[in-house]
């Protein structure tokens, strides 16, 4: 990886959930070269970048990622100069971007998104308790984008930052996501820890809670995440209608992709 410059080298984990082992793929495909530019992958082989199709692996063939230009003299999240562990770039520009051949969400296009539309992620009869967590919690933003992919999986990704970090953990706490996947989604029957998501995968500084939809499920399959990374929350979902899984890697590259833009 890239060196990183001394002013942003990542403070050790805060809390006891978040998990120091990276994802050795990830670690060589991705390194900050500094405010706005490209992540460091031309000169690694194809099967070496998460972002990248390998075929025959299913993974899907996202564009190269870049960082989001910061305010003048701000730091990134989990630099010594940040203990307070803010994500001050754009919340928009920190959204993983649509992989190739994806159908754009019409409602979820990478902007600002409103509380209601968020409260579309869970089921109708929880999304009173959900606004209540919200308002309690009172997020400065919510961002999200979505896309559906030719086999007809449909992806969702929110971004909601808080006020603090104190709050974007009160947040998930509230929700009950840990040893299980807590209030649950729309569209989703008995989900579980992901037992295919392992300490390989967790980004430093990143709390990921993986979760899975368990069969019999109903008319389309789902996994879904939650990643807390400091004062932000990202919740990823992937659904795919009809008898089969959701496919697993596209889903683990998706969550990794987005984790390391928040990280």
């Amino acid at each position: 990886m890239v060196a990183v410059a001394a002013d942003a080298a990542p403070r050790p984990p805060r809390r006891v959930l978040r998990a120091v082992a990276r994802w050795t793929a990830a670690a060589l495909a991705f390194g900050v070269l500094g405010t706005g530019t490209a992540f460091g992958i031309a000169s690694l082989e194809r099967t070496d970048v998460p972002g990248l199709a390998t075929e025959g692996d299913g993974r899907w063939d996202y564009p190269d990622l870049s960082l989001p230009a910061l305010p003048a003299g701000s730091p990134r999240p989990f630099s010594s100069g940040n203990p307070a562990e803010i994500h001050h770039a754009d919340l928009r520009g920190l959204l993983l971007p649509a992989p190739a051949g994806a159908k754009p969400d019409k409602k979820l296009t990478g902007g600002w998104i409103s509380t209601e539309t968020f409260l579309d992620a869970y089921r109708e009869q929880d999304r009173r308790s959900v606004a209540q967590l919200l308002k309690d919690a009172a997020p400065r933003h919510i961002a999200a984008r979505g896309w559906t992919m030719p086999d007809g999986t449909a992806s969702r990704i929110y971004l909601v930052r808080f006020n603090s970090t104190a709050f974007a953990s009160r947040m998930i706490d509230d929700l009950n996501v840990g040893s299980s996947a807590g209030t649950p989604l729309a569209r989703t029957d008995t989900t579980d820890l992901d037992p295919a998501w392992g300490s390989a995968n967790d980004i430093e500084n990143l709390s990921s809670f993986v979760f899975t939809e368990q069969a019999p499920f109903g008319a389309e399959h789902v996994r879904q995440a939650y990643t807390l990374a400091g004062d932000t929350m990202a919740l990823v979902v992937h659904e795919r209608p009809g008898k089969r899984e959701t496919a697993r890697i596209p889903f683990q590259q998706t969550l990794i992709l987005q984790n390391q833009l928040l990280a």
